[in-house]
């Protein structure tokens, strides 16, 4: 299995934290008896579980394109110094990104979610060069 293969397989668990995160603050907002429940009204997110909940789409809007890059490198067997670095830039700014999100830290989040997007172009543009 190629870098890039784990790398992937370690953005999923990432993403699985990501939706966990969100999910439970809000539970513990809404309580259990709308989570459970057929949560007919509909009750926003607000404060830590809103920004947890926009961290998660937020995430789910690039993960898809990583995804593709990931596997495109793996299928064309075109992996390099470009793919390793980019899978580590995507992976070490969405970790970073979830808990600068939720503590609302304005400079610093921007800065880890530019470091995933740059990691995600570098992925992409490994089969190119």
């Amino acid at each position: 299995m190629t870098t890039e293969l784990y790398a992937l397989l370690a953005a999923v668990l990432i993403g699985l934290v990501y939706l966990s995160a969100a999910a439970f603050s809000f539970k513990a907002q809404a309580g259990n008896a709308y989570t459970v429940g057929a949560r007919d009204a509909a009750i926003a997110p607000t404060g830590i579980a809103a920004r947890l909940h926009r961290a998660q789409a937020n995430f789910m809007e690039t993960f898809p394109f990583f995804a593709a890059c990931a596997l495109v490198v793996h299928i064309t067997g075109t992996s390099g110094q470009l793919s390793l670095i980019g899978c580590a830039l995507y992976l070490g700014g969405r970790i970073l990104f979830l808990p600068l999100y939720a503590l609302g830290t304005p400079w610093l989040r921007t800065f880890s979610w530019n470091a995933a997007t740059l990691g995600l172009v570098l992925v992409g543009v490994q089969p190119l060069v």
